[in-house]
């Protein structure tokens, strides 16, 4: 099974060179890397070029002109571009454990998606994880909130099984399928823009075309650095969108994916 891990960014670079580090850790590595670079600065591919030479798989740079939040069209651009057949997918601002794109792996089946939650690092802890690089935390250190979902105990992972139903955990910083589920719904929905619903109204058309959710508890653990939220301007219309895809049963969107694996042929 060939693995892409996608790593979406935006101006954070110091958050993406620790983030990068924690990549560089994975007892099993993916075939390769792909970041989804919504518009950031020459210090983001710095971040980037840096890391290029110390992984033994391919770290590719996927980069769209800064015209606002366009989180959903620089994903759909990396995903088309690779060939591999199962995409582990987190943030740019979200470190990974050593053991997270192993896990994600183990627990891969058919017509499946999976979904892990976060562990926050504290607001009053982000800037001296930056500065140290930190990438591996204990369950006791002072530095995390949600201790309990830091324990990875391989065995009881199996306990969660798949439903056909939709779960308010999905977050798209920690999430896992198979890139022809994705591309059977026509991928991330472009007419969403600015912050919010992207990830949740892709699940839902997968859900409606048969694929199930299975939440990874006890393993595909990570690590969220607290920032300033971004602007939910735009929430309220994309809200509108996913409570139409909800409505309708929708299992395509028209403004997504299939234009740029077009442009590749």
């Amino acid at each position: 099974m060939e693995v892409a891990l996608l790593i979406s960014t935006y101006n954070w670079p110091e958050a993406l060179d620790v983030v990068l580090q924690s990549v560089e850790r994975q007892t099993l590595y993916p075939k390769e890397i792909l970041i989804a670079d919504d518009g950031s600065g020459p210090e983001t591919k710095a971040i980037i070029d840096k890391h290029k030479d110390k992984f033994p798989v391919s770290l590719k740079h996927f980069w769209q002109e800064d015209k606002g939040f366009r989180k959903s069209e620089i994903l759909n651009k990396a995903l088309a571009a690779t060939s591999a057949g199962y995409i582990v997918q987190i943030d740019g601002d979200c470190i990974v454990h050593r053991d997270f794109v192993k896990d994600h792996i183990a627990l891969a089946a058919s017509g499946v998606y999976l979904y892990g939650s976060r562990i926050n690092i504290k607001p009053q802890s982000v800037q001296n994880v930056l500065e140290n690089k930190t990438s591996d935390f204990s369950l006791f250190s002072s530095s995390i909130k949600n201790r309990s979902r830091n324990l990875r105990l391989p065995i009881f992972q199996n306990f969660y099984k798949e439903k056909a139903v939709f779960s308010n955990k999905v977050r798209g910083c920690n999430i896992s399928y198979w890139r022809k589920d994705l591309i059977a719904v026509n991928g991330y929905n472009e007419e969403i823009k600015g912050w919010g619903r992207e990830d949740s109204e892709l699940v839902l058309r997968m859900l409606n075309n048969g694929v199930k959710g299975k939440r990874l508890r006890y393993g595909g653990i990570l690590y969220h650095l607290n920032h300033l939220e971004k602007s939910k301007d735009n929430l309220s219309r994309n809200h509108q969108i996913q409570e139409i895809t909800i409505r309708e049963n929708k299992t395509w969107c028209d403004n997504g994916i299939d234009k740029y694996i077009k442009e590749s042929v």
